[in-house]
């Protein structure tokens, strides 16, 4: 065996033992990036157009498991609440417990605590709302709207309720981060400026983006490594071909 050959075979032998532990590497992220979202994360699909344009009726959306503590101004919540019904719904939270939110103020802005929020999110981009509305929302409790005011059964319904259409924070089972279907309206749902500024601010995003992100290098990896694998193979059978010609040749 000639000095090239051996060479050959050694680079052949490197390549295969780096392509298996690229496919190998690539198996941990893009198994443990889907277990980390599968546990972090449950899927909804959303009943009505009340949330439009940030998710429509049909969409397929990911919310984050968190607990009602965790919930702030801003977030996008699913949660279940007997008086208003005995499915799933969706909002968004304008209120928390202590606030005054009223609507509206002469620009048609709604305002917590005085304060004028922007809601750039909202369908209808006249006025926060077409009702006028002033509500305190109790400690524990939160202040829930949706985006498409004219079309949405929210806090404003049941101002007459014990709570002044408050709903507690424990009500809440997660936090939407993103739409995943239908592919033409698949993001991620960004938290609003316009509460920033309020005590508390807003919530940090959640650990899809990254939980996502190993999936994907995870899927090259193994794609990348697998295909390096075959290709190499392939080779090697074709040096070996090669070379039992030329010695019986």
């Amino acid at each position: 065996m000639s000095r090239a050959e051996r060479t050959g075979k050694g680079r052949g032998r490197t390549g295969q033992v780096l392509s298996s532990v690229a496919v190998a590497v690539g198996c941990v992220l893009f198994l443990g990036g889907f277990v980390w979202a599968a546990v972090l994360y449950q899927p909804y699909a959303v009943p009505t157009d009340s949330m439009s344009p940030t998710v429509e009726a049909g969409d397929r959306v990911l919310a984050e498991r968190i607990d009602g503590d965790e919930v702030r101004r801003g977030d996008v919540v699913v949660f279940l609440d007997p008086l208003w019904g005995d499915m799933p719904m969706i909002k968004r939270v304008v209120g928390v417990g202590g606030d005054t939110v009223e609507c509206c103020d002469e620009r048609g802005r709604m305002t917590v605590n005085g304060d004028p929020v922007d809601e750039p999110y909202r369908l209808e981009r006249e006025r926060a709302s077409f009702t006028t509305f002033e509500a305190s929302v109790p400690e524990g409790q939160l202040f829930l709207l949706g985006d498409h005011r004219e079309g949405s059964l929210d806090s404003r319904t049941h101002l007459e309720d014990a709570n002044n259409g408050s709903v507690p924070r424990d009500a809440v089972t997660g936090r939407v981060d993103a739409t995943v279907w239908p592919l033409g309206h698949a993001g991620m749902v960004e938290r609003p400026a316009g509460f920033a500024d309020l005590p508390g601010g807003t919530s940090r995003p959640g650990p899809l983006g990254p939980a996502l992100a190993a999936i994907g290098a995870g899927a090259l990896l193994i794609l990348g490594g697998a295909g390096h694998g075959a290709i190499g193979s392939v080779r090697g059978k074709r040096a070996g071909l090669t070379h039992n010609g030329g010695t019986h040749g």
